[in-house]
């Protein structure tokens, strides 16, 4: 038999192929995309619905609180060690529908908040038993590049949520607009089912506190963990902060409302394709190689357009700003399954808890501090723009501190 061994052995342990897993795996993380881009294009439906200024960031938090859900993942990393990955996967479906259906007929923001954190909590279960299962099956670079593929379909999301959101609307409420991801998650549901355990009983970690404490104590103190954490949670600052807002960075800031959709495609496009360039990047050098070369030019574009806007105005030209966090956001999804593979590499036998931690600050304090960047950001985009710039110069300080020899399994 010839082939990648790594792919062989996943294709004799498990009766699911690789195909379908990975078809599996990307759909079910479709759900926390879906769960934010197609309500994108009807804020302005809901600042009016409200009763809210055209200039209020209020609709903001809507993306914000679907994120800080994600701080459940820590509890789901012990559970998902202790019990198995497929009953935290069961676990997280029920709350995510749940929480999409509350939050679609909630009757004031405050319930509507709420209801968008059980939804996250429930996307957070799911996000990290795809995550460790995924690590369950692969290790370093091949894990990058099935993360890779993975992202790959993940990425089409956002070229065809929010188009899908707008047809909704026109035909329909924003209401239903929000309720088509829980529609969708239980389709994925019933698929699930077909899903095999990756973590048998004898890898299992009991679920006492001594234990606990020792499994987050070993992946607290790896500090190659800590390196790449550090810098992919960094760059969700940005991401989170630029998504949160970028519908009132096109319709209220720029004034042109009808280029939304358009636009939001058009990264999510250049996102999809730059996950996929990553996946033979990091198959051909390496993914500490990789990550290297893409951050020292995700911080070149960063330079220049805060040189650009010092030296025009806030906000700079549309076109220039645009094309500039079109690249960097692009970057960012290429950096982020190198910088996954190689924080969680050296912690293969705590996978579950590592995972956790991981996206647990990936998403948690990542979109936490990308609140903090949208609540200046009222008038101009110069707030982000400065962001991207000081991010990017910490994401590489901290990358290019890892001195160990190239990863290559």
């Amino acid at each position: 038999m010839t082939g990648n061994p790594v792919t062989q052995a996943v294709k004799t342990k498990y009766a699911m192929k690789p195909a379908e897993f990975i078809a599996l795996s990307a759909c079910s993380m479709i759900l926390t995309a879906l769960g934010i881009d197609i309500m994108l294009p009807v804020f302005s439906e809901l600042r009016a619905h409200f009763g809210l200024s055209p200039d209020s960031t209020a609709t903001t938090h809507i993306i914000e609180f679907f994120f800080m859900g994600q701080v459940a993942q820590i509890v789901f990393g012990l559970l998902s060690d202790r019990f198995g990955r497929k009953a935290i996967l069961r676990t997280g479906f029920p709350l995510y529908i749940a929480g999409g259906v509350a939050a679609a007929f909630a009757p004031g923001l405050e319930l509507m908040y709420a209801a968008r954190f059980v939804a996250g909590v429930g996307a957070s279960a799911v996000f990290m038993t795809t995550i460790a299962g995924v690590r369950d099956r692969f290790v370093g670079d091949q894990m990058a590049r099935t993360m890779s593929l993975i992202l790959t379909i993940f990425l089409f999301t956002p070229v065809v949520a929010p188009f899908l959101g707008q047809a909704i609307l026109s035909v329909a409420s924003w209401q239903m607009v929000f309720l088509t991801p829980p529609l969708f998650a239980v389709i994925i549901f019933l698929w699930s089912f077909r899903l095999e355990e990756s973590l048998p009983p004898e890898r299992r970690i009991a679920l006492k506190w001594a234990t606990v404490v020792h499994s987050v104590r070993q992946v607290l103190s790896n500090r190659v963990f800590l390196r790449y954490m550090a810098a992919t949670t960094l760059l969700f600052a940005a991401l989170s902060s630029y998504v949160s807002s970028s519908e009132r960075i096109v319709g209220e800031i720029y004034g042109r409302p009808e280029l939304f959709s358009p636009i939001f495609a058009g990264i999510g496009l250049l996102m999809a394709l730059f996950a996929l360039m990553n996946s033979r990047l990091s198959g051909r050098f390496g993914a500490k190689r990789a990550i290297r070369w893409l951050l020292l030019v995700y911080l070149a574009i960063a330079a220049l357009l805060l040189l650009f806007t010092f030296l025009t105005a806030d906000p700079p030209d549309m076109r220039v700003f645009f094309m500039a966090v079109s690249l960097m956001m692009a970057l960012n999804l290429a950096i982020e399954p190198n910088s996954g593979a190689l924080a969680l590499e050296p912690l293969g036998n705590v996978a579950g808890i590592a995972a956790a931690v991981y996206g647990t600050c990936f998403f948690f304090i990542g979109s936490s501090l990308g609140a903090v960047i949208s609540h200046f950001m009222v008038y101009g985009v110069f707030p982000l723009v400065l962001s991207f710039f000081i991010i990017g110069l910490a994401a590489v300080l901290l990358v290019f501190g890892d001195r160990r020899s190239e990863l290559h399994l």
